[in-house]
């Protein structure tokens, strides 16, 4: 079998974790028994650009179990947990392309490997294998019944594919269904930007001033998070709407040129390019944190950072301290990269459960009606949301009404008023 990894030796720690993570993925595993059983991905060749996690693995376990074929690539150069490749490439013999600390050039590599097989599903957290095979492996596409994209990056970009005419083959949002965005990017992304951030530098939050950069379901979760945590959290948007709930929230809501000269610790969940730039750089204090927890590390201009710089080093495991020409030093976190997932093991399992749970199923969808779909972007059928949720709710013990047949009939009439 074909595979790119570090360290094969390290597979039984890899397993360890991966079986530990399952415990809290009941979706997963309900989902997993059922493809053993029925194979509805039976001889589906799938390329998936994903982080290479604990939980990624148990996707992993589960797309095989329903019968496909499949090669994974890392979506980030920095995300990968080398034991949990080993361990997939050893344990389950699925083909793996991924190195922690991987360059640039490894990184396509490794992308250009998971696509070999002539993938018929491809599956993103960042839109790369999409945006690979529409610019240099055209000759894949007659051969892809569809995608699926795992972020909110990723879809922006697809969205701009479809607006343009480029893509070329139909592609599920699993980014956008409820049982992803609303938990996954809030409470799994609140809880292991925070991690990360503390694990990198082990600062108190507790009467810190975090900068929270951008207030979509990210945003939110690291405000709610960092808030809990005792620090004064600001905002910064650019979105009036977003910027009003903020305020609603009862967070302070200021341009980033202004936070700039108040904040100790900085994060960008934006999606954007180029949000904290040099401008901002030269407002802040001496000491000033600064992290990304948006899926590029665009968000944050470090070419401006170094050409402010007269000296970078080291300073901790994922911290480089910029010696500014003034004498202010200014810390960046995990090379500007997805500081979750950099310096912390990313969103907990028991959320990712339902992220991946979209995946499969809608994997299983794209299979089914493939033929019946154009060239754009699909949100997840509501019944797919609905179903997760349910086998949710039934793994935590929790018990929901149903509406009875008064009320769905009260429901459906537009006679029947005060």
């Amino acid at each position: 079998m074909d595979f790119d990894i570090k360290d094969l030796s390290l597979a039984q720690e890899g397993l360890d974790r991966i079986q530990w993570a399952e415990q809290s993925m009941p979706v997963l595993r309900l989902i997993r028994e059922r493809f053993d059983k029925e194979k509805p991905l039976k001889g589906t060749r799938v390329s998936a650009c994903l982080h290479v996690t604990t939980e990624t693995a148990n996707l992993a376990r589960t797309l095989k179990s329903g019968g496909a074929q499949v090669r994974i690539c890392a979506s980030n150069p920095l995300s990968t947990q080398d034991d949990v490749a080993a361990s997939l490439v050893k344990n389950f013999e699925i083909a793996v392309f991924a190195i922690k600390g991987e360059d640039s050039q490894t990184y396509y590599s490794h992308i250009y490997s998971a696509l070999e097989h002539g993938p018929q599903i491809t599956m993103d957290d960042g839109a790369d294998l999409v945006t690979t095979v529409l610019s240099d492996k055209k000759e894949f596409i007659p051969g892809i019944m569809g995608s699926t994209e795992e972020t909110t990056t990723g879809i922006v970009r697809l969205r701009s594919m479809a607006e343009n005419n480029v893509l070329r083959f139909p592609v599920m949002s699993v980014n956008d269904a409820k049982t992803k965005h609303l938990f996954d990017n809030r409470y799994g992304t609140g809880q292991s930007t925070v991690d990360g951030i503390i694990r990198s530098t082990n600062l108190l939050l507790a009467g810190t001033s975090f900068v929270v950069v951008g207030y979509g379901w990210c945003g939110r979760g690291v405000a709610m998070r960092a808030r809990g945590m005792g620090a004064h959290v600001v905002v910064s948007e650019v979105n009036p709407v977003r910027a009003l709930e903020a305020v609603m929230d009862g967070f302070k809501v200021i341009p980033i040129a202004e936070a700039a000269k108040i904040g100790k610790i900085f994060v960008t969940l934006t999606g954007n390019k180029h949000v904290i730039r040099k401008e901002h750089f030269e407002l802040m204090s001496d000491g000033a944190v600064v992290a990304n927890s948006g899926h590029f590390n665009v968000e944050i201009d470090i070419p401006a950072l170094e050409s402010l710089s007269k000296q970078k080093r080291r300073i901790r495991q994922f911290v480089d301290e910029y010696l500014l020409h003034d004498g202010r030093r200014i810390y960046l976190l995990g090379e500007g990269r997805l500081i979750n997932l950099t310096a912390a093991e990313g969103h907990p399992a028991s959320v990712m459960d339902m992220s991946f749970a979209n995946q499969a199923l809608s994997v299983e969808y794209l299979i089914k009606h493939h033929g019946e779909l154009k060239n754009q972007v699909y949100a997840v059928p509501r019944e797919i949301d609905q179903e997760i949720a349910c086998l949710k709710l039934s793994s935590m013990g929790v018990q929901i009404d149903q509406l009875t047949q008064e009320q769905q009939e009260y429901l459906r009439s537009w006679a029947e008023g005060t």
